[in-house]
This record gives C-alpha cells, structure tokens and sequence, in this order.
C-alpha cells in the first residue's frame, strides 16, 4: 500500500508541468509564491529517490522558483496566436464606421478629444469646432494668427553720389516720377536718374553761378517737370525731348516748393505766398493765398485733389480748398490752420488710405509729427521724434509712416500707422536727411543728405524672395551698388 501512495504523490506533482488551458496569465508575484509553496511542500512530504525497485524509472523535477514562466505550447494553441496576430494587423471596420461618424456629428473624432493632457503643450480647439467650451490657457498660437516679420535692411540698397547738393532744410530737391525716373537738383544743375537702367542724364544747367534750383516736382504722368529756382521762376520742361516748354514769374523771391494737381501747379516761396499756376494759359497766375507770414516750405496736394496742404516757417499748418475752373468761391481762404507746431514745417504727408489724414513734422524746436482729421479739425495724435523732421510720407504696402530727420540723429525711421510703434531706424546717412520720397510701386524709397548722397531702400517690397530674383534676372551689367549723379 505504501508502494502504491508513493506513485500517486509522484503522479500529483508531475501534474504541475502539465500546460494551464482557459485560464489568465499569472502575473511574476503570484507564479513566485506558487513555485515557493510547491518547493516547500515537496522538500516536507517526500523525498525523490535516485532510483526505484523494480522497473522504475528515474525521475527529476524541473527547478521551480524562477523569475521566468514559460509555458509549453501545443500545435492548436499556436494556430490561435497565429491568427490573432494577423487580427490585430487588419483595420477595424466598426472603428473606423465609428469615427467616421463621430467626425459628422461632432465635426472631429470624440476619441482625439482629450481633457487633460500631460507631458507636452496644450492642444488647440480644433478648426470650425461648433463647441461652446473656450480655451482658457495656450502655450501655443495657430498658424492662421502667427505673423510672419519681413527683413528691413539697415543698410541701402544703392548709394548715388550727390555732389554740390545744398544743405538747405526749407529746399525740396528730389522726386520720383510715375516713369520709375528720379529727378535730383544739384546747386545749379538738374539731373536724371533712370531707375530702370541706371543711366544718368544732365537735363538743365542755370546761366548764372549765383542762381541755384530750389524746388522739383513731376507731372502725374511723369512726362513733365516743374523747376522752381532763387530767380524767383518756375520753368517747364519736357523731359522726353530735354525742352524747356516756358518759364512763368509771378513771385517775388525764391520758389522753395511746388506740388501739381492736374493742370494746376502750386507753387510756395520765401514770400510767404502761395501761388496756383494754370500752365494751359498763357496768363498762368490765377490765384495767391496769403496766410502764411514767413517761408512756404511744404506744399502736397491730397491724393484726391480737394485740397492743399501747406506749411511754413510760421509754425502754421494750413489746408485749402481745391481751385474751382471758374474762379469763384473761397480759393484764398483755408479749410482748416492750425498752429499746434513750435517749429518751421516743412514734411507733409496725405495718408493715400484715408483722404482725410495728414501728417505734419516740425523742425527743430518741435520735433514733433502730428496727424490731422482735416473733416474735424481736431489732432488724432502727436509724438515727438526727438529729431528735427524734414520729411514725411506715407507708406501703402503695408500701412507705415516714414519720418526723415535731421538734428539730432540724422536718420530715418519707419513707424506702424497709427499705433506708432518703431519698425525700424535706418542711419545710413552722416548728416541730416532732407527729403525722402518712395518709388512709383511704393516698394522703395529714396533719401537725400546734406552729406551728398542719395540712397535707394528697398524696405516696402510685398514679396522679398521672388522680387530679389527678378531683379537678379533683370539687374544691368552697367550698375553697380554706388554711382555717381553726374
């Protein structure tokens, strides 16, 4: 009997290598206890012999107690993994009919729709969602509200030698027509520059050493050009044919600044005067405004042509009404006068956005630039430059004011309409700028100094990348990156 309890013990504990079948997996901790337990009571109850009596055979237990579990697999057991691997690679139909009908419900997938998220940035509220539910804090910005900053050089482009320029600040000496060709008076002489090809052309020269040119202005068709000189007249040209068509004397001393407006040509000088010039008749004076009681400095017609802004060495900035072909009317009276300014004014500026926005600069004792609602008469807002401003003007591409300056930084600034914020500081120039005026496609602009050199900024253009390639393609062999005006 003994015999026979001794081959069931044995019989009993074989039967734990024997494979588990529909049951889970034990997890490390539990199958480590079973095995401990199973050693201990194997050590305590029985003993293996190393051999048997009879036919006997000789038995050794495998070592339990490991760490690793490796169960024995059979032929069909293996087929089930089998073909639940492959399962698992094949798409769920019934997930995917579910999110697609999660996205038409809900406009996105509910299963992307996370209410915590650890370990990384938050996640933006999905485009065209209809949830009600705001995003109270982002660490990150959309790209449709990231603003992309476009490169300003800070030093120009191109640099024209500009001998004999006069150092005047109340002088107006350059201009852009609509033919892309720069004008530039230098002492006595006028000169031509082609954008387009870079050539350079002596238009006129004055008879006399002593008489210097004060003031150019183009024709909106760029075609003609309007010279005012220290004689105290103002000459025609046409550009094309290098012809002086007439010349017109009506003021007593010297024409500091002009402005067309059609057939009508504005003309200021020392005097204080204003003149408008009718250039298709022979008897051209039509009208003087008188308001001013010392130099006229800036004449600009609005784009529109309604009125006339002008401003002088009185501090006082005036607005006039458009000329009326019959003559009648308040022609001489201004709009608006206003005398806000402690210093001569000389920049002035239409905003081409909103006709009814000027901007003025005063010189040094002022230095500040003020922008006025001419239909209210009333001052939007002033800063002060910390300059003397000598030129204004308004760029369109992208809504900025360019201010040019003299004593004391003697640069030139572009500033965010009408936020005023900075957007850049351009001091290329070693002396005070007079004049800045951009180019027929507002994608640049030209500067003028007293310390006789013009300089080309291509600081507005809307595509940087592919406007460098074109002109890398289209750019003269002759050019080069400084030239001189004569």
């Amino acid at each position: 009997m003994a015999h026979f309890g001794y081959k069931n013990d044995i019989r009993s504990i074989l039967k734990l290598d024997m494979p588990i079948t529909n049951a889970p997996m034990a997890s490390r901790w539990q199958r480590k206890a079973s095995s401990s337990n199973a050693s201990a009571h194997v050590s305590s109850t029985s003993k293996t012999p190393s051999r048997t009596r009879g036919k006997g055979k000789k038995q050794t237990l495998s070592k339990m107690g490991g760490d690793r579990f490796i169960p024995i697999r059979n032929g069909k057991q293996m087929d089930v993994a089998s073909f639940l691997l492959s399962k698992e690679k094949e798409p769920d139909n019934q997930t995917t009919a579910s999110k697609a009908m999660s996205v038409i419900l809900n406009g996105y997938d509910i299963e992307d729709a996370k209410v915590l998220q650890f370990g990384g940035k938050p996640l933006n509220a999905p485009e065209g969602s209809k949830n009600n539910w705001k995003v109270l804090n982002s660490q990150t910005t959309t790209r449709v509200s990231t603003k992309k900053t476009r490169y300003i050089s800070s030093t120009a482009d191109k640099v024209l030698d500009a001998p004999e320029i006069r150092n005047d600040f109340y002088l107006n000496l350059i201009d852009w027509s609509s033919r892309n060709v720069l004008v530039v008076a230098l002492h006595n002489n006028v000169y031509l520059w082609d954008a387009n090809n870079g050539d350079v052309i002596l238009l006129m020269k004055l008879e006399s050493e002593e008489d210097y040119i004060c003031s150019v202005s183009w024709t909106k068709e760029g075609n003609h050009l309007a010279i005012g000189t220290s004689d105290c007249k103002v000459q025609l040209w046409d550009v094309e044919n290098q012809k002086r068509l007439r010349t017109m004397a009506s003021h007593t001393a010297r024409v500091t600044c002009l402005c067309w407006n059609d057939h009508i040509l504005s003309s200021g000088s020392r005097s204080g005067h204003i003149h408008h010039h009718d250039v298709r008749m022979a008897q051209h004076h039509r009208f003087t405004l008188t308001t001013h009681s010392q130099e006229v400095c800036g004449l600009k017609w609005s784009p529109d042509g309604r009125y006339l802004a002008s401003g002088g060495n009185d501090n006082l900035v005036c607005v006039w009404p458009r000329v009326s072909d019959g003559g009648l009317g308040n022609e001489n009276q201004p709009v608006r006068c206003w005398s806000e300014h402690q210093g001569a004014v000389k920049a002035l500026a239409w905003c081409p956005w909103q006709s009814n926005i000027l901007a003025s600069g005063g010189g040094t004792s002022d230095r500040h630039i003020r922008i006025w609602n001419v239909n209210s008469g009333s001052c939007i807002s002033s800063i002060d430059s910390q300059s003397q401003v000598s030129s204004l003007v308004f760029a369109p591409n992208y809504k900025e004011l360019v201010s040019a300056h003299g004593y004391a930084h003697n640069n030139v600034v572009i500033w965010k309409y009408p936020s005023f914020t900075k957007v850049a500081e351009l001091s290329g120039h070693g002396d005070r700028v007079l004049s800045v005026i951009l180019s027929p496609d507002n994608s640049a602009m030209a500067t003028v100094a007293g310390d006789e050199t013009i300089q080309i900024w291509n600081s507005f253009e809307v595509d940087p990348v592919k406007k460098k390639a074109m002109d890398r393609m289209n750019k003269p062999a002759t050019t080069g990156l400084h030239q001189s005006i004569r």
